[in-house]
């Protein structure tokens, strides 16, 4: 077997635990659920995911490993992944009160801007690095392994962070066709997602 069950089944419930854990993930899903609705939520849930899977096999690869050794490539790529949550951020400001024939944040849009916020985060680089050797056999081949933790860690992020996000936006779609609200709307997601930019900014290299 590819890997061995018994440490899948302890790894199962870690994935979890770490799922269930408030992160830069799933702050983002809550944010764009508010500002966006339930499916752009999901979407954005999905595009998360596909960029962890692209971490865990730049991981198993060993790309991820030469990346984590030059500080610079991880300055350049956490200061575009600043730049882009202060842009979603202003976006978020400028949106005014929804219409009924207001056209809504496209899926494709939304999983693309979760794909981009998971891979230029590179804190999910190390963590990835830190984290999933530890279940890992050095007998067996590396790179099928990381694929199948990051499988099980990218279906839990799906679901959980899914979940926050149809939340969301089932009440912010509600809310947001008042201007009023869709301003208090508006400056809830904006201020998610620059404390979010403010975290990526102050991460610690080590």
């Amino acid at each position: 077997m590819i890997v061995d069950p018994l440490t899948l089944l302890a790894f199962v419930p870690a994935a979890l635990a770490l799922n269930l854990t408030p992160g830069a993930d799933m702050m983002f899903c809550l944010g764009l659920g508010l500002r966006a609705g339930p499916r752009p939520a999901i979407a954005a849930s999905a595009g998360i995911g596909l960029g962890g899977m692209v971490h865990v096999t730049l991981a198993g690869l060993g790309l991820a490993a030469l990346i984590a050794a030059h500080p610079l490539a991880l300055d350049a790529i956490r200061w575009i992944g600043v730049g882009y949550l202060l842009w979603l951020a202003v976006q978020a400001l400028r949106q005014g009160p929804l219409r009924p024939d207001a056209p809504a944040l496209g899926p494709a849009r939304a999983f693309l801007q979760g794909v981009t916020v998971n891979l230029t985060n590179p804190k999910v680089i190390l963590f990835v690095l830190a984290f999933v050797p530890q279940f890992t056999d050095p007998a067996r081949a590396i790179l099928p392994q990381f694929l199948i933790y990051g499988a099980v860690l990218a279906l839990g992020g799906f679901v959980i962070n899914g979940a926050v996000g149809v939340f969301a936006g089932g009440l912010g779609r509600r809310l947001a066709t008042s201007p009023r609200l869709a301003r208090g709307l508006g400056l809830v997601s904006a201020t998610i997602f620059t404390a979010l930019a403010a975290r990526l900014a102050l991460m610690q290299r080590s």
